[in-house]
This record gives structure tokens, C-alpha cells and sequence, in this order.
């Protein structure tokens, strides 16, 4: 289970229906009544994912019955479920949290027609979920503290002594400690510990990759550990975060030009598997993939020939680690974090 991790989300399952006017009436039975239902449990944005689905219930007629909380919550909360959970479907922000759904024997195999509509390194080898966005791992910086040729050449560089007191993390938040479960598969246990260790001395801990943006902006430190998308939208709206920081990205398939991946998994446990793989097909389809990249959340679209916002650097340029997304250990990252003092 995901234990002993600490977010700023919401700490109670919401419920909310997605529907579309005169959907229901326009249904190919015609009957309202007999239109099918799923309950998805998610983790990621909220308005993402509505944004993204939009269209479902009117192409479709299946309504849409939402539990909203954090990685954490949702995916402990489906293994205590187990088999009588209500879920059909899973969606997170980042994927160590359906991993450990996946390890309980909880997610049926996705459809090889869906798989298909990604790239193999935004799904992983077992195809029990895919991926349907991504963020790419940044250090922010301040250069009015720091110019950019004196900055690290590796994230793992930050737990050198001469960064103490320099760096900001969100220790406590699923994005970090999937940036974490990313060392962990790269570099090993000991390098992993090590880094965790050096950042333990050196840095501040926040509350957010939002907070530690603005640290960074504000000169209370000189770099921070974040994911992308959190100062493009700052600049799309008003800047007012973070205007005087910049975006480092580490890029040479260094840990710290992971990107992480949002995944989308269906209950095996669902009396409904049809319409759940349905929606998972949808979600990873041209359609939504597209109304992501037009979106104002700036994450990165990862549907095959779909291109993100023009604002954002193209993926391939983004020189990422090759890193089975289905291979990140959310389980041990906890441990140490905890060992370290981080958590």
C-alpha cells in the first residue's frame, strides 16, 4: 500500500456525475433508463480529466460517476476494496499509485487496440493499464540567484554539500516521490539512499511544486524540484508565481529528465468491462489526447501523432531515462523516505 506519504489534495472521495444534456434521451435503445454507468475513481486534475472526457457520454450514452481524491487514497483505498470494489475504472496522476493496484491482482489486461494508441514508454511491459498524460521532471531557478551555467549537471548532483539550504522539494507529494521511484530504477538502492540522504541536509521542504516554485521565484532558494507544467500554466495565466524563475531541463537521460506518466487502469472486478475498456480507448483516442493539448493544463499529450501545446518542448527534445513505468516501487520509496527523515 501507499502509506506514509503526506498531500495537499483532497482527503475525502468526492462524488460527481459527468453528464451531457439530452444525452441520455439520445441513446441508441432510446431508453434513458437502461444507459450504462461507471464509476471512475481519479487522481488526476480534475478539471484534466472532465476536459478530457467531455465527449465520452455523448458519443457513447455511458454516464460517468466520479470519486476524486489523491494517488495515495485511491489506490489504497481499491485494495482494501478488492474484489468488491466499486470502481470500474482507475486514473492517477502518476503511476506508482496504479502499480500497486496492479500488484494486488487488481486491473484486467487493456485491450491491445488501446495500448497501441501510445508509445510503448508511456504504458508498461504487463499492458494491465496505459498511460494518457505526462510530466516532465524540471529544476526551476532563479537566475537573478543563480546563472544557468553554474546550475547542476544532474539532479542527482543536489545532494553535493554546496547546495545546502539551496533546494526546495515537495517531499511529501506524489509527483516527488515518483521523481524518486525514477532514481530508485535507474541508479539502484545505494545511489538512491545516498541522493535522499544529501537532500535531507540540503533542502527546504514545501508543501507543493506550486510552493516551491514560488520559493524559488522569491530567491528563498536557488532551484527546486518540480514538474513542468506547473510554471507554464503560472505564465499562461499571470505569471505571478513565478515570473522571475526559469525551467532547467536536465535532458542526457539523466534521472532528472524523467517524465512521469498518468495512468488509466480497468477493475478486473468490473460488471462491466466492455464500457470500462470503452472509456480507457476514449481516454487514450484522438479526440481526448487532443482536447489535453489544447487544454490549459500544459501537461503532455502521449496519443500517437498527437501533438502537445506548441508552448511546450516537444517531447523527443526532452532526451528522457528509459524507464518502464510499471517498474517504479512506490512501496520502497516510502521506506526510504522515511528512513532518511524526508517523510
Amino acid at each position: 500500500m501507499l502509506g506514509g506519504t503526506r498531500f495537499g489534495r483532497t482527503t475525502a472521495p468526492a462524488m460527481c456525475i459527468l453528464t451531457v444534456a439530452g444525452v441520455l434521451a439520445g441513446c441508441g435503445s432510446g431508453d434513458a433508463e437502461a444507459a450504462e454507468t461507471l464509476t471512475v475513481y481519479s487522481a488526476q486534475h480534475e478539471s484534466l480529466v472532465r476536459t478530457m472526457l467531455e465527449g465520452f457520454t455523448e458519443e457513447t450514452g455511458i454516464a460517468l460517476e466520479f470519486r476524486d481524491a489523491n494517488d495515495a487514497e485511491l489506490a489504497n483505498q481499491i485494495v482494501q476494496e478488492g474484489e468488491a470494489s466499486p470502481a470500474d475504472v482507475f486514473l492517477t496522476e502518476n503511476s506508482p499509485a496504479i502499480e500497486v493496484v496492479e500488484e494486488a491482482g487488481l486491473l484486467a489486461p487493456i485491450d491491445e487496440e488501446t495500448l497501441a494508441q501510445v508509445g510503448e514508454q508511456y504504458r508498461p511491459e504487463s499492458g494491465n493499464w496505459v498511460g494518457f498524460a505526462a510530466r516532465s521532471t524540471v529544476l526551476a531557478y532563479n537566475p537573478e540567484q543563480i546563472p544557468e551555467e553554474e546550475l547542476p549537471g544532474s539532479i542527482l548532483d543536489l545532494a553535493d554539500p554546496r547546495w545546502e539550504g539551496r533546494v526546495g522539494i515537495a517531499a511529501g507529494g506524489a509527483d516527488f516521490q515518483a521523481i524518486v521511484a525514477a532514481v530508485l530504477a535507474l541508479r539502484g538502492e545505494e545511489a538512491t539512499r545516498a541522493w535522499l540522504e544529501g537532500l535531507e541536509r540540503n533542502a527546504n521542504v514545501y508543501p507543493s511544486n506550486t510552493a516551491v516554485m514560488k520559493a524559488v521565484d522569491e530567491g528563498e532558494v536557488d532551484v527546486g524540484v518540480m514538474y513542468h507544467y506547473y510554471w507554464y500554466r503560472d505564465q499562461a495565466e499571470n505569471g505571478l508565481v513565478g515570473d522571475d524563475a526559469r525551467l532547467h531541463y536536465f535532458r542526457n537521460q539523466d534521472p532528472g529528465a524523467f517524465l512521469s506518466v498518468s495512468g488509466a487502469g480497468v477493475l478486473a472486478s468490473s460488471d462491466q468491462p466492455e464500457e470500462a475498456q470503452r472509456l480507457v480507448a476514449y481516454l487514450t483516442g484522438p479526440e481526448a489526447q487532443r482536447r489535453l493539448a489544447e487544454s490549459t493544463a500544459l501537461e503532455y499529450a502521449v496519443g500517437t501523432g498527437v501533438p502537445s501545446a506548441e508552448v511546450l518542448p516537444p517531447l523527443e527534445e526532452l532526451q528522457a531515462p528509459d524507464v518502464d513505468p510499471g517498474e517504479l516501487d512506490q512501496q520502497r520509496v516510502t521506506e526510504l523516505m522515511q528512513d532518511v527523515g524526508l517523510l
